[in-house]
């Protein structure tokens, strides 16, 4: 049994640096990874970056992280990505990562995701040139998802993304937004990848738990809604508890 701590959107900035932290001590005790679902700034200034880069420095543990739409806010992205990497936190953006935990090899693909909606209510690749952009992106990033889990070989798989892969994880969300919360291509790249947990943030209002289509145990870890530093989901190989 692989024991894996998630959260998502902490929102960190200078004026609140190592107060989270304090919320991780006795991490190690409990969990074997920590994974990071976006939102990890307020603005995503190469300040906060850095803060959240001490944040995690060193835990103890691997972090995996994935970038959110704050993170991008103020177009450092590359920047806060390589003090993260800097600081020992895996940054993935359509790309994946294997770990060894205690004889447990675990993958973790992961991307930000992005909008569109889902099934019946979507957005799609017609019109003008802007709302082509939008459906482009986003299945762009689902299909660089959909890549990297299918080059995963190991025993246990998980899907990290800010973005939403199932509408039934925004509920306590005005439905008018869901398309901005995110997008049914996700949920298809994660049902294509044979996934044993799927990981994501970006819906504060949202509910914790949702499955996919194809059956896939989905988590919306951010703050807000888990109310506590992080969840703990022990995998088996068929299921999250």
């Amino acid at each position: 049994m692989t024991c894996v701590a998630a959260v998502a959107d902490i929102h960190l900035g200078k004026d609140v640096c190592g107060r989270f932290r304090k919320s991780l001590e006795g991490i190690t005790e409990r969990a074997e990874v920590l994974l990071l679902g976006g939102d990890l700034t307020r603005h995503g200034t190469v300040e906060e970056g850095r803060a959240v880069a001490d944040e995690f420095r060193d835990l103890g543990l691997p972090v995996v992280a994935v970038l959110g739409n704050h993170d991008y806010h103020s177009d450092a992205q590359d920047e806060i990505t390589a003090m993260l990497e800097d600081a020992g936190v895996i940054v993935l953006e359509g790309d994946n990562v294997v770990l060894d935990l205690n004889g447990v090899r675990l993958g973790i693909a992961g991307t930000k995701g992005f909008g569109g909606g889902f099934a019946g209510r979507s957005a799609s690749e017609f019109g003008e040139p802007e709302m082509k952009r939008f459906y482009h992106l986003t299945k762009e990033l689902s299909t660089g998802l959909a890549m990297a889990l299918k080059d995963l070989d190991t025993d246990l798989k998980i899907a990290l993304t800010h973005y939403s892969p199932v509408k039934e994880t925004l509920e306590g969300e005005p439905s008018e937004i869901y398309p901005f919360l995110g997008s049914y291509l996700l949920a298809e790249a994660i049902d294509q990848g044979d996934v044993d947990l799927a990981i994501h943030g970006h819906a504060h209002l949202g509910s914790e738990r949702g499955v996919t289509p194809g059956g896939v145990s989905v988590r919306n870890v951010a703050l807000p809604v888990l109310r506590q530093a992080y969840a703990l989901y022990r995998l088996t190989g068929a299921e999250a508890m």
